[in-house]
């Protein structure tokens, strides 16, 4: 029984040893696909054209706001005129009105609504390019990890000397500014 305990052990110790060596040969890289993004030509295009489109929703919605600013204002001057059915009636058309106001912003704004989808749409080929790059480095360079640090993950450490946004904005057929 003792000699079973020492080999289980002694194979234990010797998997643990074998799992540091492979560890420590995996090669860790990361990404900066906000840097990478922001030196993509078409990228700028793509920012302003969901800054237009958001601008005139906004726009709409300031002029929903006034509407009922002034449907609010013009109940408060004539409450006391009205007959309870009237102010009411006049209430609920204000509710209303704030209720579409809402609405309107989730569909255009909200986590499901056309603004995200726009982006979604406009940037999923950038995103595409930047991650085909990445793979084709990863594969060439024998990388095992590569992390975008961009994202919601974050790193407390990362040695510069793994970044390799600029070699992914190079597979892309992007030159940088040397001057950057």
């Amino acid at each position: 029984m003792r000699y079973r305990s020492k080999i289980l052990l002694v194979t234990f110790i010797l998997l643990g040893c074998w799992e540091i060596t492979q560890a420590q040969n995996q090669k860790i890289g990361f990404i900066d696909s906000e840097f990478i993004l922001s030196n993509i030509p078409e990228y700028e295009g793509i920012q302003q054209r969901l800054a237009s489109i958001g601008q005139v929703w906004k726009e709409e919605i300031d002029e929903m706001k006034v509407e009922i600013e002034a449907l609010q204002q013009d109940f408060e001057a004539k409450e006391i005129l009205y007959t309870e059915d009237v102010r009411r009636q006049k209430e609920e058309e204000i509710k209303q009105k704030i209720r579409q106001r809402e609405d309107y912003i989730d569909s255009r704004f909200g986590p499901d609504g056309e603004y995200f989808a726009q982006q979604q749409e406009l940037l999923e080929p950038l995103q595409q390019r930047i991650f085909d790059a990445t793979t084709t480095i990863a594969n060439r360079d024998g990388f095992d990890f590569i992390f975008d640090r961009s994202g919601d993950y974050m790193f407390m450490f990362t040695r510069q000397s793994w970044n390799l946004s600029e070699e992914v904005l190079l597979e892309m057929g992007i030159q940088l500014d040397p001057d950057i």
